[in-house]
């Protein structure tokens, strides 16, 4: 790690366990969510420890609102913050290559700037291999996108982006596996896991009342929108690897129909996250900013933003694929879809594999991984 990483580290690794030790003696919380059974379970708060219990963490917010040593009190106790501060640590030091870790420092401006690259790179190819006319005649019919972008580039452009991602994340969670220090996985420990991430279930809060978004009032809002965007997510990927198939088995190019498979998949996924995106943000945007931690929330903020366009700019070149503008829009689309994948291993989408992970070490800990 960098010098800076380094001493920010050891400012929120102190701050944390200087609070969870406040939290072990009072225990009030101890029903509200995950932690704080699995924080029980420990006198000693060791770098590994807090760093699984950071990611164990759902920022519910319940433990802030039901507690009575925050801010004005002297011990001000904040453990939504804390946690999230220690969790947007765990993403820097767990990231690979260690020296683009910066960017989970400056997500919203990269993010932006990826995009920009990408739509200039591609506008230049558009222009370098085929007619500037191209541009703006109307195609339609299978295999109208190659006539604008070639197979093979489009191939090549994914197949790159999307694999850097995926050793990216995978290198960033097998560093998290082992700094965590899980035992050997039995089957029901990844059922439990599973299952927990599927039903969101501590965004649900002790009494699935929901979560203290806005409030101290309970509200379901922010379970609910995250579900919408991640199974509309997988909805799209879902879409990807069946016209995959369409493609290389059955040869059929693309644009499919509209009542096909995998556009009934994309369309379907992409309105779902479309909805969780604007529900995230709105609830995000009115939420309580005092348990927040202004890295997580840019981190929150700039991939909601990517997720968003990704869909929108599917959607919009569905409706458009026979029109003028569809050049254009597929470029923007593209665009859109590589900076997302580019900024996946520094953006919030690495929460999901950490937190995973996290909940299958709880599991571990908890009744022999049985409710």
């Amino acid at each position: 790690m960098t010098e800076a990483i380094i001493a920010r580290s050891s400012d929120y690794e102190s701050e944390a366990r200087r609070m969870l030790s406040v939290c072990n003696a009072c225990r009030y919380c101890e029903g509200f969510c995950a932690v704080f059974p699995a924080m029980t379970q420990r006198q000693v708060f060791t770098r590994s420890d807090l760093t699984y219990l950071s990611n164990l963490c759902h920022n519910c917010n319940a433990c802030y609102h039901g507690c009575q040593y925050i801010t004005p009190h002297e011990f001000n106790i904040n453990i939504p913050k804390a946690m999230a501060e220690f969790r947007g640590q765990s993403y820097e030091e767990f990231a690979w290559p260690r020296r683009l870790s910066g960017l989970f420092q400056h997500s919203g401006l990269t993010a932006s700037l990826t995009v920009a690259g990408s739509l200039i790179v591609i506008f230049a190819l558009l222009l370098l291999m085929r007619e500037p006319g191209l541009l703006t005649q109307a195609e339609s019919g299978p295999g109208s996108f190659y006539q604008i972008i070639s197979h093979q580039l489009m191939v090549i452009s994914a197949s790159s982006t999307s694999g850097f991602a995926l050793f990216a994340i995978a290198i960033g969670l097998l560093r998290f596996w082992r700094h965590c220090k899980l035992d050997p996985i039995r089957p029901h420990d990844l059922i439990r896991a599973t299952k927990d991430v599927a039903r969101m279930t501590y965004l649900g809060g002790d009494e699935q009342e929901g979560c203290n978004d806005v409030d101290d009032s309970f509200s379901n809002q922010r379970r609910y929108y995250h579900q919408s965007l991640m199974w509309g997510f997988l909805m799209c990927f879902a879409s990807t690897c069946v016209a995959t198939f369409y493609d290389y088995v059955l040869k059929l190019e693309a644009p499919y129909d509209y009542l096909s498979f995998p556009v009934l998949l994309g369309t379907v996924g992409g309105l779902s996250m479309l909805v969780g995106c604007i529900g995230l943000f709105v609830t995000k945007w009115r939420s309580d900013p005092n348990p927040h931690a202004s890295l997580q929330l840019g981190l929150d903020y700039a991939f909601i933003l990517m997720l968003f366009l990704s869909s929108a700019t599917g959607l919009i070149l569905m409706i458009l694929r026979e029109t003028q503008l569809m050049p254009v829009l597929l470029a923007i689309h593209l665009a859109v879809v590589l900076s997302l994948f580019i900024m996946l291993p520094y953006s919030k989408f690495v929460h999901a594999g950490y937190r995973f992970i996290s909940l299958v070490k709880y599991a571990q800990e908890t009744n022999n991984g049985q409710r």
